[in-house]
């Protein structure tokens, strides 16, 4: 989830609407056994905003723990316990549903939101080796990002297993998802040459290639610590 906080503290979007919050909440929604993924998600964005509420829900009333180091932790669940958060992450929380559920699951956390609010829906492996997200806000899905340890994941398409509820079954042949995918690894494939300069520089030189080729990916706006790229949800969107 570091990979995650990461970003979430780096994009421009979500710093603009965490500094311009009249109440900076942020909701950690399904921490699951241990509460230090939330404490570490209000670290790293307080680096964003220094007055920044964190709380932490959990469907669980055996998993809530008392507070600490300025964070909360409650029982609720896609209701959001009546909170109207700037931003909610919701990581790993979604996959334990079919597919046909996400919509309604979104539609009711989005309604708990702040107007102004953004929804993270992530996955990740137990590692955090390779993770996924969506960002979404009240009028739906946003961007698509893909994220993984340059070190242990041999290929983009590496992180296929982890990718969120809406999409995991999507990557098959002729859905936007696997398009990507696999013009991914042939740009990881076709930028091998670079190798012994480390796989974040080859990853950088692949990046471009999928740019030359039309695909919308973010620019990098800091420096490359992760294997990552953001791009708008309609280059990934199912087909149906």
């Amino acid at each position: 989830m570091r990979r995650g906080d990461r970003w979430l503290a780096n994009d421009p979007l979500v710093a603009d609407r965490l500094r311009a919050a009249g109440d900076p909440l942020v909701v950690d929604l399904g921490y699951g056994a241990s509460p230090v993924t939330t404490l570490e998600l209000a670290a790293r964005l307080r680096t964003v905003r220094a007055d920044l509420r964190v709380i932490g829900l959990e469907i669980d009333p055996e998993r809530v723990v008392p507070g600490r180091d300025g964070v909360q932790f409650a029982r609720g669940g896609f209701e959001l316990a009546g909170l109207r958060p700037i931003l909610v992450r919701a990581f790993n929380v979604l996959r334990q549903y079919p597919e046909s559920a996400v919509p309604e699951a979104w539609s009711r956390i989005l309604s708990g939101l702040h107007p102004d609010g953004l929804l993270m829906d992530g996955t990740c492996d137990e590692l955090g080796r390779r993770c996924a997200w969506i960002l979404l806000d009240r009028t739906g899905p946003l961007s698509l990002t893909l994220a993984w340890d340059p070190f242990t994941v041999e290929q983009p398409s590496g992180i296929a297993e982890r990718l969120p509820k809406a999409l995991i079954h999507r990557n098959i042949p002729g859905e936007p998802i696997h398009t990507l995918l696999t013009a991914a690894d042939r740009a990881w494939a076709h930028s091998s040459p670079l190798a012994p300069y480390g796989p974040r520089v080859r990853w950088r030189h692949a990046a471009n290639l999928l740019r030359d080729q039309g695909f919308p990916l973010r620019p990098q706006r800091r420096r490359l610590r992760d294997n990552t790229f953001t791009v708008p949800w309609t280059t990934v969107a199912p087909l149906s």
